[in-house]
Parts: C-alpha cells; structure tokens; sequence
C-alpha cells in the first residue's frame, strides 16, 4: 500500500508540471492586419488634352474617373471630346466627334505605368460625295506613360498609345501613334 501514494504523488507531480509547461508557451503577438486605404484615397480625377495638327488637325479633351483596385493597378471610365477638321481633300470638312473609354493602368514602377483602354468613338464620316454620316468606331489603345510629380497628390502624365484593332472606318493610318498629356489628382 505504501506504493500507492507514492504513486499517486508522481501523477500529481506530472500533472502539475505538464501544466506548468503550458502555461509558460510564449505565444506570438498577433500580425498586424494591412490597413485598408479609404475610399476617397481610392478615387482619382484627371483627364488627358490630345492634340495633332496639319492636314488633319485633331483636339480633345478627355476627363476621367479612375479608382485604385491595388496599389498598382487602378481602372476607369473616360468621356471624350474631339474638334476635327480635316483638310487632305478639295474640300475642308469640321466636325465634332464623342465617346467614352473603359481602362486600366499597372504601375510597373511609380513613375512608369502600362496602359490598356478600349474606346467607343461616334465619328461624323465623309464619303466622296461630300454626304456624312454618324458611326460608332471601336478603339483599343495599347501603350505606356510616365507621372511626374507636381504636388503631395498630383501627377502630370505623358503617354503614348497605339490602336491595336485598326479599324477599317478609323480616321488614322495604322500604328500611328497617340500622345497625350495630362494631369492626375490622387493617381
């Protein structure tokens, strides 16, 4: 009989020192959770002016909402304006033409960006007639630009794109480049 107590007292001992161990287990302080931006810092304004001049002279305005997803990759809507006039023929044709675009921007490194914006334009077209028409013209811009900059929240954008789908009613010849100049407020 004298084996069990002191058997009973080992048990109790381990016990105690199992429960011991447990309690000194030095747990890790949680991980901090990322911080979410808020929305307003999410949403950026800016637009783009675009101009070519000579035989066919093109000015535009686009202005934009775009809205950050990530850090580096942010999508948008555009409205566009554009004045044409249009002088490789006898006669001078001037017309206004609108449209609107959906895009997205990665940032491949803070200043640099790639572009990608497809494009619906309502063109007023000539024939040989000298007859117009309305028609609905479909771009997709494929390029890049750079952001300077100007301010705590505000960049100045250069970019140059080019139309992939080269549309048969497009008004520009294949692969012609497109540079703009904009600015950005939030972006």
């Amino acid at each position: 009989m004298k084996k069990l107590p002191v058997f009973f007292i080992l048990i109790v001992f381990s016990v105690i020192s199992l429960q011991a161990q447990d309690t000194t287990q030095v747990q890790k302080p949680p991980e901090p959770q990322k911080q979410k931006q808020p929305m307003g810092r999410r949403i950026y304004f800016g637009g783009n002016a675009f101009f070519s001049v000579g035989s066919y002279t093109r000015i535009g305005v686009e202005p934009l909402v775009g809205f950050k997803l990530t850090p580096k990759l942010s999508a948008g809507i555009k409205i566009s304006y554009e004045y044409v006039k249009d002088k490789r023929f006898d006669d001078t044709y001037e017309t206004s033409n609108y449209g609107g675009s959906l895009f997205a921007r990665y940032r491949i490194i803070p200043p640099l960006y790639f572009h990608a914006d497809y494009t619906m334009i309502n063109y007023d077209l000539y024939n040989s007639a000298g007859e117009s028409s309305r028609t609905w013209v479909p771009f997709l811009f494929i390029g890049g630009g750079y952001s300077q900059r100007m301010g705590s929240h505000a960049w100045l954008n250069f970019q140059v794109l080019f139309d992939v789908l080269q549309n048969e009613n497009s008004p520009y010849r294949p692969w012609e480049p497109f540079f703009s100049v904009g600015v950005g407020v939030g972006f």
